[in-house]
């Protein structure tokens, strides 16, 4: 195996739920050493509702981690905390500024203790701003970005995403932000840095040209449900085996592709449909007549006719039929690792696939507090006694 391309950078994990470690995450996939800090006797959310249990979403997201415990609310727990601190490249927190400010986390404080380390602080609003003291998760994130808003159909209350879109968004930003501080800090002569990332601003970064439209034209981006009245024909219809299929031929060369295999070539010469414009401004007809000639296909065939004649299409998958897709597996998107507790399960592969140095998954999420011992003897010299201390005073 290629070596891996952060080998040798230490990633402390301060965080719970879900951009911030799923941040360490994505860095562990790719070689960085983790250590997470879990809470003793509990540990982190997805472990799931047994205290201290492993769940499959625990295996998958904490993988590549190593466990070590620690109360952070007490002062013993974080005086340990701050100890790690300079022995790490890169410390990822999500906890709010007055929690931080509590417990000697914030950036002045870990700055001082660790001027090399590359500080990620993923908080709902920002270290900044008059919301900065404000909870969020992924839905109020969503909500706060707009993306919510432009979500769903226009005739119906918006609805959310159905997956923690706008965490895993923040997720690859926060993994793009530490890869770009540690460049400069080991390339270019630098020291670390704060990285603050607000969690809503990964949802309002994916928001397009909604701000640059409202400022030059007032115009406010709405729901459109599965059209776009400017592109046409680009939209979702149902299959002859009730299956649902997207498809999308909106510019005038898909156009003619489509109406080909159709069989009604003569539509692409149609003054109504011969151009984009056009064929927005006869959207209406247009679309009933590819529902009728979608509807007396199956999903799975018409998307291979439809990408054959060079139309972009496939059917709306669920994550059975995405299990079982041999372009999943084939292509690796999917991998399927031994866990101790679930034996061989499948999860999403480390991303994006690079030529030298791709990424692995060595391990799955670690037992609760399994490296305790290792990190501490190792890093800060703690010996069985001091060891013993902490655990009989409920710090580890």
């Amino acid at each position: 195996m290629s070596s891996l391309p952060l080998a040798g950078i230490r990633v402390l994990d301060l965080s719970t739920v879900l951009a911030a470690p799923v941040t360490a995450t994505f860095l562990g996939d790719f070689g960085a050493e983790v250590v997470k800090v879990e809470e003793p006797g509990r540990g982190d959310f997805t472990r799931g509702a047994a205290a201290g249990g492993r769940s499959p979403y625990w295996a998958q997201e904490a993988r590549n981690k190593k466990s070590v415990t620690a109360d952070l609310r007490t002062a013993a727990g974080q005086r340990l905390v701050r100890d790690l601190v300079p022995h790490f490249d890169v410390v990822i927190t999500n906890y709010r500024p007055p929690t931080l400010q509590k417990w000697g986390l914030d950036p002045d404080a870990l700055r001082a203790l660790a001027p090399d380390t590359v500080l990620v602080y993923v908080t709902g609003y920002g270290l900044t701003g008059p919301y900065r003291d404000r909870g969020s998760f992924d839905r109020i994130a969503s909500a706060f970005a707009g993306l919510t808003h432009v979500t769903g159909d226009p005739d119906r209350p918006p609805v959310r995403s159905g997956y923690s879109t706008i965490d895993y968004m923040a997720a690859y930003l926060g993994a793009f932000s530490v890869v770009t501080a540690l460049y400069h800090r080991d390339t270019a002569g630098g020291g670390g840095q704060v990285i603050d990332l607000a969690l809503y601003e990964a949802g309002f970064r994916a928001s397009e040209d909604a701000l640059t439209a409202h400022a030059t034209t007032g115009r406010i981006r709405e729901r459109l449900g599965n059209r776009n009245p400017l592109i046409v024909p680009a939209s979702d219809f149902t299959t002859a085996d009730g299956r649902r299929l997207s498809l999308h031929a909106g510019t005038d060369p898909l156009f003619r592709r489509l109406t080909a295999l159709m069989g009604r070539p003569e539509l692409a010469d149609a003054p109504e449909y011969a151009t984009r414009g056009a064929r927005a401004a006869h959207a209406e007809p247009l679309y009933a007549v590819i529902a009728e000639w979608v509807a007396e296909h199956t999903a799975d065939d018409l998307a291979e006719r439809l990408n054959d004649a060079g139309v972009p299409a496939s059917p709306l998958m669920s994550i059975a039929d995405i299990a079982a897709d041999p372009h999943y597996l084939e292509r690796g998107s999917i991998v399927r690792v031994e866990d101790p507790e679930f034996g061989e399960l499948p999860m999403p592969a480390p991303i994006p696939h690079l030529s030298e140095t791709p990424g692995s998954i060595r391990t799955t999420g670690p037992a609760l507090g399994e490296h305790t011992t290792e990190v501490y003897r190792e890093l800060l010299g703690l010996t069985p006694a001091d060891l013993a201390a902490l655990h009989a005073g409920g710090v580890i």
